[in-house]
């Protein structure tokens, strides 16, 4: 997308902008609800589903937002009527969940990014956004403590925990490179003052992360290859699938009636 300063392009920067947050926000509040009544317990059960709840809960804010830019459309459409390419979450986001540690390993890295995002976002001239930032960043906070007190439990815990959640974090640390990348839409928005430039939160999350992995004794994998595509629209096959689970309901029954 080629920046330019008409209120058309603006407009329609916005919505991509806002696709990106809020449907990173909505694929791994799928993800977590895929927990409910599978949790290792009944107290983390709950917890794990409140997560889920205040993900969605983000999503709809943004795509309550894009239908009003957009002046059409309703959340569900958003959710529930696009295709596996039209979707901008993160590939982080739809790394199915295994094992339980490596659920907690996902969401320390996801929600150690997005609490800098939010704390940034809070400045955003647009209002919208800016409001968004100071709402999830309270909700934010919760699931960065929750899943690195997990992480440090897990990696300092027994010989085979301690095993599997280094594993894990080997396995997801090539995803984490998504999360910082940029393009010409991202450099619009941020000369408007409405983006976030994501290079400036990368060593917060580093040191972020680093205070996590050394109370849990773990080690931090190498910065080596990192899969993208996010920014298009590419994926890999773990979300068509998630999708076709996620979306069946409603486009098997699109004008149904609760």
């Amino acid at each position: 997308m080629e920046p330019n300063t008409s209120d058309m392009d603006k407009k329609q920067a916005l919505i991509e902008y806002a696709l990106r947050i809020g449907d990173s926000s909505l694929i791994l509040g799928q993800r977590m609800a895929e927990w409910i009544s599978n949790g290792p317990t009944l107290e983390e059960d709950i917890a794990m589903t409140n997560i889920s709840l205040d993900l969605f809960g983000q999503a709809r804010t943004m795509f309550k937002y894009i239908c009003e830019l957009a002046g059409e459309g309703t959340e569900d459409d958003w959710a529930f009527f696009r295709s596996e390419r039209e979707f901008l979450n993160n590939l982080l986001a739809e790394r199915p969940n295994d094992h339980f540690g490596e659920t907690m390993v996902r969401q320390l890295l996801f929600s150690a990014f997005y609490y800098h995002f939010y704390q940034a976002l809070q400045e955003s001239k647009d209002e919208r956004f800016a409001a968004h930032g100071a709402k999830s960043l309270k909700e934010v906070s919760y699931h960065l403590r929750h899943a690195g007190e997990w992480v440090v439990r897990l990696g300092d815990g027994t010989e085979e925990s301690h095993q599997k959640v280094q594993q894990s974090l080997d396995d997801l640390w090539r995803y984490t490179g998504d999360l910082f990348e940029m393009d010409d839409l991202d450099e619009y928005l941020i000369k408007e003052g409405v983006a976030i430039d994501l290079n400036s939160l990368k060593a917060k999350w580093d040191a972020t992360i680093n205070e996590v992995i050394e109370r849990a004794t773990l080690t931090r994998p190498a910065d080596g290859y990192m899969d993208s595509g996010r920014l298009d629209g590419i994926h890999s096959e773990h979300l068509g699938h998630l999708l076709s689970e996620m979306q069946y309901m409603q486009r098997a029954y699109p004008d149904a009636q609760w």
